[in-house]
């Protein structure tokens, strides 16, 4: 699926810099400018990695990286500020921080180190999901159906990506929108329809294919080849 970031910035032109940045490496990026909402955001959802200022109107960054180590959780921090002194840097890894990046700075240099924070400290992961002939490499981004190579876009590949590590299991349109889309979204769930639809066209139909179902009234199922087909609310692998 989609990764997923937490960026903490008070500069709201730079946030805004960053959250486009991200977005167009293909990440969900939600941001938030104060460490008291960081730390709701940090604590009640899951994040692949947190990008961090230090300098927030309601405290030092410093402050939330020991208080989420503290509550023991390992989502991997990029801090990123001003402050270059050895000192400051000492600190911020001290502190629980992973990597440290000086402001002002290469968007490259940032969104490569945000990869290789995720590589080193991103919540496990089957290296390979497959359902019947379908075959999925959220690392190397490859999708196979039936031995042939299938190229997807960024939405297309994190949908058939959660459908695939939640085979048989009904997911809502906002099941879908959490896990592929960021918390700011504010689109409606019409969108979620016209990607599956997309993508029911691209796996297609044959012998040993998953089907993705329409459940009326709730939502999608990835229905795996040797399940028998048996709620009666769900409609045909056509409907959208």
């Amino acid at each position: 699926m989609v990764m997923r970031l937490l960026v903490v910035e008070d500069d709201e032109r730079l946030s805004g810099l960053v959250r486009r940045g991200l977005r167009a490496e293909g990440y969900a990026v939600d941001c938030v400018s104060t460490i008291e909402d960081a730390r709701w955001m940090a604590i009640e959802n899951e994040f692949d990695a947190i990008v961090l200022d230090l300098g927030l109107p309601d405290g030092d960054g410093f402050d939330l990286c020991v208080a989420l180590r503290d509550q023991r959780r390992p989502t991997p921090i990029l801090i990123l500020t001003a402050r270059d002194a050895i000192v400051d840097r000492v600190r911020g890894l001290d502190a629980g921080a992973d990597d440290y990046l000086v402001k002002p700075f290469a968007f490259s240099e940032l969104a490569a180190r945000v990869r290789a924070l995720i590589r080193r400290g991103g919540r496990e992961r089957p290296p390979v999901l497959k359902v019947g002939a379908v075959e999925l490499d959220p690392a190397r981004h490859v999708v196979l159906v039936a031995d042939r190579a299938l190229t997807l876009s960024i939405r297309e590949f994190a949908i058939l990506e959660l459908f695939l590590r939640r085979p048989d299991e009904v997911l809502t349109r906002a099941d879908i929108i959490e896990h592929v889309w960021d918390w700011a979204y504010e689109g409606t769930s019409n969108v979620v329809d016209v990607y599956v639809h997309a993508l029911r066209l691209r796996l297609g139909v044959g012998p040993g294919l998953p089907r993705i179902e329409t459940i009326r009234g709730v939502g999608y199922i990835l229905r795996s080849p040797d399940q028998d087909i048996g709620d009666p609310r769900r409609t045909g692998p056509a409907a959208a």
